[in-house]
């Protein structure tokens, strides 16, 4: 589909400026992906589907629309720019004009793996493992999800972008429960097939389910905690959603009154976006505006180092692009976090009195400028008392600042896990992490 991919999104670019339009983009991707849906330790749902999305990016008189389609023909794309140019007359000029860049060399990366790529056709191998190895564990049952996708995708500017790439990846998680109480969850997100990590991922799962049995109520307070690869990718996602400058143009970041060099977080941090690594999935060697991308720290050594930019975000603070648009908004493509020298043990023995925490969800800003928090955990939870874990606990709120867990970041594990579910929407590669004195609350008013 490349070639045909690439010349329907060039035709689509002239046909725009044909009808008027000063400047148009046009981001094709095909994707094919087969789902398997997990429950009672069976597959419940096997879907399969081929779609075709339509990204448009269309300017008159320093006026833009964006506007995303799934056409089943070009021919209805063509007829709906053409309607649309008396909507853009109607439209103010956008206060982040700013003309598309000239495109740039893209970055060629390796993102399709054949065994990945064959397995679309048949999962069974990868969905028999997964619940084969929870079930090692003494374990009732195990529920989840494994998706493999083959996409494909052409750009087209009026700068004479002209780009194509394709990639595979892999999406799953695993949820095992033992008892009346006992449940655990793990992830993993890839462009390759690696089944030993996929039995890994099944394998934490399941054992946090038997070892969170009969659980026990604490109080709230301050406490030590050990977050998970699950919950810091969850976590560092609004990181690095804040770190995109049109967040911070709009007011929703903590970094909107920071500046690269100013210390925000641990010494011993540095969070990366990864853009350009071939096994993690958000990796591209090209962003939306043509504009090739590069890794990046976004804070090294607890330093803010790069504030995420499209042409557009750049253009209105006077620096360069970092290769992260979005159209209207830039963000990262893949969060990395530099690994420490602990195992999880050691991190444990580092803790007086504390919580381990390992999965989490709703999680909500209360105040994005001071990065106020809230989060539920769920799943595995322990009580960690004179560096050793003594009972799985009932779950908590963790009610913080992102500031200050940043900066109370005091240890972090030696062991990366690639984490990509739907509550860890930035694909994120992390290990455990330490942070210190963070605010607890019930979990429920």
């Amino acid at each position: 589909m490349r070639e045909e991919l690439l010349d329907a999104s060039k035709k689509l670019v002239e046909k725009a400026l044909s009808e008027g339009y000063d400047e148009a983009a046009a981001l094709l991707q095909q994707r094919r992906t087969v789902m398997v849906k997990l429950a009672n330790s069976e597959p419940s749902v096997i879907q399969r589907w081929k779609d075709l999305v339509l990204n448009l990016y269309l300017v008159k008189n320093k006026k833009i629309l964006v506007i995303t389609l799934s056409p089943k023909t070009l021919s209805e794309v063509e007829k709906t720019i053409k309607e649309l140019i008396d909507v853009a007359d109607k439209l103010y000029e956008s206060p982040f004009y700013a003309p598309l860049p000239e495109p740039g060399e893209p970055v060629k990366l390796d993102l399709v793996d054949k065994k990945l790529l064959e397995k679309i056709e048949d999962p069974s191998e990868i969905v028999e493992r997964m619940i084969e190895t929870a079930h090692r564990e003494k374990i009732d049952y195990v529920a989840g999800m494994v998706k493999l996708s083959y996409n494909e995708k052409a750009l087209a500017t009026s700068k004479d972008a002209s780009f194509y790439e394709d990639s595979t990846s892999i999406q799953a998680y695993l949820r095992a429960f033992a008892g009346e109480d006992g449940s655990g969850q793990w992830s993993i997100g890839s462009r390759r097939l690696n089944l030993e990590k996929i039995e890994e991922m099944a394998s934490i799962a399941a054992r946090y389910a038997v070892d969170s049995r009969n659980r026990i109520s604490i109080e709230p307070g301050v406490y030590d905690i050990v977050l998970s690869p699950m919950v810091a990718g969850n976590l560092l996602r609004l990181v690095g959603m804040m770190a995109s400058a049109f967040m911070a143009f709009m007011g929703m970041s903590m970094f909107m009154n920071k500046k690269p060099g100013d210390k925000v977080g641990s010494e011993k941090l540095t969070l990366i976006d990864d853009a350009v690594n071939p096994e993690l999935p958000g990796s591209t060697g090209f962003d939306d505006e043509g504009v090739a991308t590069y890794s990046k720290p976004i804070i090294e050594k607890g330093v803010f180092k790069t504030m995420l930019h499209n042409s557009k975000t750049a253009a209105k603070m006077g620096v360069k692009s970092t290769g992260n648009a979005g159209w209207i908004s830039p963000r990262p493509w893949n969060l990395v976090v530099e690994e420490g020298s602990y195992s999880l043990d050691e991190l444990v023995g580092e803790v007086k009195k504390g919580i381990l925490v390992t999965n989490n969800w709703y999680t909500r800003l209360q105040n994005y400028v001071e990065g106020i928090f809230s989060t539920i955990t769920r799943d595995a939870l322990f009580l960690i008392e004179n560096g050793r874990i003594v009972k799985p606990i009932e779950k908590i709120r963790i009610a913080d600042t992102l500031l200050r867990l940043l900066s109370n970041i005091d240890a972090l594990g030696r062991e990366r896990y690639d984490i990509w579910w739907w509550e860890v929407e930035i694909p994120t590669r992390t290990p455990y992490i330490l942070v210190r004195q963070i605010h607890t609350s019930k979990h429920t008013i």
